[in-house]
């Protein structure tokens, strides 16, 4: 049976102090409790959930790098025999007709509307655009899955705004057309990783939180693995197919979530949603816990938990996050760790075609290296100090980054490359769980929504970087070995969180800081 107070368990000493183990009898049970005593064991409906909502992240990943092929620049090869070979080496000082494409035109965006000659900005603007529609999208939509809509609805919505909008990229004339499709599409795209997480990881107890936020990264990972696949089968065919095979499934995904998956049971409850909360755990309890699940139950939470139930308008999330100072604080750190870890995660495999390796096998080298990393996260997060594991992951990255630029040799070069990625993906995996546990129910979305919009930020610079890295390569991979070496360093002044359960309200979360630095103090006493 579950302890039903199984904070005296974590918290209570033999030594503490009267007025600590005072204040701990007295504390009221946590929504923590109520929801694992109704969820109970972890069963097939809540595997069920868990991954079906953090599918979402697979045509995520799809979108987020579909542009290392569509807009990939085909290669070449000269049609008249008189030419030299030195003279072959740039195509834009050739004649037409002495030229011609190894692949279709309509193969990539580059060839289809001649941007060969055009510069590295032109090159770079569709991705770019992709990810600043991404910062656009976040920093609006992030607050109403705290606020209104909730996680499930936001989910829903991103989800199939995005598959939409990816359709309709499909149908572009030109690279205007195309770079504000693919704006809209990062727009729609940039909550979806956000809610996924968040809510995939509320639907479950705290023993499996940890884990259940993994397979999200999984599902990312497969659904980047999925992309050299599918333009392999579609290299002779128009990059327009790629986004009508990764867009249509991704529409279809997105109704099923409205019928198949429940709404956060933490966020219907800090919304004052009791009804709803109570028709969700019923539905989602164990067998052996549902005939428990009364009425008088239920009130019983609502007066325990009464001063969780929080009405707040659609930017009031951010408000108190920027308003306390904390909260403050930890945010901005995060948000520059993730800034630092955006440029490798989102730079490395935009800047592939800058190796002098094969594309589709590099491709798919990067996707497999993220299999371990979440892996290695699946397995060891239990155990992981989160602050000294960024920082540790950044730094190792960021070495092995600037590496790449001083070696020559292709072998060390792609070996560099690929544990420089490994290092950043488990960081990436390891900064979202971490920012989960930093800040309570009430801003949690929020929060994650912002860090993650950091990370995007990084990747929206990336592309220019990567372009400029063709001339340069110090550039692309130095810069971004240096800056997330530098940014890491602002997850120090962060507080650890491993083993801690999370906090529902500001103050329940100052609380918790509060006996934890008493603790300490008395530690240091004896």
């Amino acid at each position: 049976m579950t302890d039903p107070h199984p904070l005296l368990s974590h918290t209570a000493e033999p030594d503490s102090p009267p007025r600590l183990t005072e204040v701990k009898l007295h504390r009221r049970s946590s929504l923590d409790d109520t929801i694992e005593h109704c969820i109970g064991d972890f069963g097939w409906k809540h595997i069920f959930q868990a991954t079906l909502v953090s599918f979402a992240w697979f045509f995520d990943a799809q979108q987020t790098f579909i542009s290392v092929f569509t807009d990939a620049e085909p290669k070449w090869s000269c049609t008249n025999t008189n030419q030299s070979s030195s003279s072959c080496t740039n195509l834009c000082r050739l004649p037409d007709g002495a030229w011609k494409w190894d692949s279709p035109p309509d193969a990539s965006i580059i060839s289809e509307w001649s941007l060969q000659c055009a510069g590295s900005i032109i090159k770079g603007l569709p991705a770019s655009s992709f990810f600043f529609g991404c910062l656009v999208g976040g920093f609006a939509l992030a607050t109403l899955a705290d606020s209104s809509l909730g996680r499930k609805n936001l989910l829903v919505l991103s989800s199939l705004f995005m598959s939409l909008t990816g359709v309709l990229t499909a149908l572009s004339t030109d690279v205007w057309m195309y770079t504000a499709m693919r704006f809209l599409s990062g727009f729609g795209r940039a909550t979806i990783g956000t809610c996924a997480l968040v809510l995939s990881t509320e639907l479950v107890g705290k023993k499996w939180r940890e884990n259940i936020g993994i397979i999200g990264f999984i599902f990312f990972t497969l659904g980047f693995l999925s992309l050299p696949m599918i333009a392999y089968c579609a290299r002779d065919s128009s990059w327009r197919f790629m986004y009508l095979w990764t867009c249509v499934p991704s529409v279809f995904y997105s109704f099923s979530l409205v019928f198949l998956v429940r709404e956060s049971p933490r966020w219907l409850f800090i919304k004052g949603r009791k009804e709803e909360f109570a028709e969700t755990l019923r539905s989602m309890a164990a067998p052996t816990n549902r005939s428990s699940l009364t009425q008088s139950f239920f009130g019983k939470c609502a007066e325990w938990d009464q001063e969780k139930t929080q009405e707040t308008d659609i930017f009031s999330a951010v408000k108190i996050l920027l308003k306390k100072r904390w909260s403050c604080r930890r945010l901005v750190s995060m948000m520059v760790v993730g800034f630092g870890i955006g440029l490798i995660y989102y730079g490395m495999p935009l800047g592939l075609g800058n190796l002098s390796f094969d594309l589709y096998l590099s491709v798919t080298l990067n996707a497999l290296s993220e299999f371990p990393a979440s892996l290695f996260t699946f397995l060891l997060i239990g155990k992981l100090n989160r602050k000294w594991s960024v920082l540790g992951l950044c730094v190792l990255s960021g070495i092995c980054s600037v590496s790449c630029v001083l070696v020559s040799w292709q072998g060390v070069q792609i070996v560099l490359e690929l544990l420089s990625f490994f290092c950043a993906c488990t960081a990436f995996d390891i900064v979202l769980i971490y920012t989960l546990e930093l800040f309570p129910t009430c801003v949690r979305n929020s929060a994650v929504s912002m860090v993650r919009q950091a990370l995007v930020f990084g990747g929206a610079l990336s592309p220019l970087l990567v372009a400029a890295g063709r001339n340069n390569s110090f550039l692309s991979y130095g810069v971004f070995g240096v800056a997330i070496s530098v940014c890491a360093l602002f997850v120090v002044c962060l507080p650890e969180t491993r083993g801690r359960t999370m906090s529902d309200t500001f103050e329940e979360e100052e609380r918790r800081d509060a006996a934890d630095c008493n603790q300490r103090t008395l530690f240091c006493l004896i």
